[in-house]
């Protein structure tokens, strides 16, 4: 129990550490947001557009785009706290899934996603999502598992973002997002070895 104790304060204590790191990321992101909107989201074009060249830019781009202020909105919460909860496992790993999660589900988005431009947050959301829970099955301890039932009871419902609900929703991104950060989970400890 006293270890339970221990690892909830450390990570409360990293969080808290981390909380303008954090802020300062999700500012950079509505920033670009409030550009893209005086520019009447022309800047949307750099998303990931499925199987073409100029899309495979957007692989960098798109999770730094949204297309309306609720979606922005929607991600900003979630970006927050899941991240903060994969920076409890140190910035250098949260640097390394970041990027592998954007780079692999952007390139699974642009491989097999639907004719649409696919831009937002919310693959890197999902890859974090993927990671922390994959993390605790492969890296089983008590804080890994404490991260996991904390993403878990605050951001179950994500799950059904998995599926196919709305049009004008990159479900697709959803999916491969949670697939390169549950592939994070295996590939981030080999590449700190």
């Amino acid at each position: 129990m006293e270890h339970l104790a221990t690892s909830l304060q450390n990570i409360i204590s990293i969080t808290q550490q981390n909380a303008f790191f954090l802020l300062k990321l999700i500012g950079i992101l509505w920033l670009i947001h409030l550009i893209n909107w005086v520019m009447q989201y022309k800047l949307n074009v750099l998303g990931i557009q499925p199987r073409t060249w100029r899309g495979l830019f957007g692989i960098i781009f798109a999770p730094w785009l949204h297309g309306h202020f609720s979606h922005i909105f929607l991600n900003t919460i979630p970006l927050f706290v899941l991240g903060s909860l994969v920076l409890a496992n140190g910035r250098v790993v949260f640097y390394e899934v970041t990027i592998i999660v954007i780079l692999l589900g952007g390139f699974l988005t642009w491989a097999f996603g639907r004719r649409a431009i696919h831009v937002g947050a919310s693959t890197v959301i999902m890859g974090y999502f993927g990671y922390l829970l994959v993390n605790a099955y492969h890296s089983f301890n008590v804080t890994t598992v404490i991260l996991a039932a904390i993403c878990l009871y605050y951001f179950g419902g994500l799950v059904m973002a998995l599926l196919p609900s709305k049009k004008d929703v990159s479900w697709e991104s959803h999916v491969f997002g949670c697939i390169a950060g549950a592939l994070a989970a295996y590939l981030v400890p080999m590449i700190n070895c």
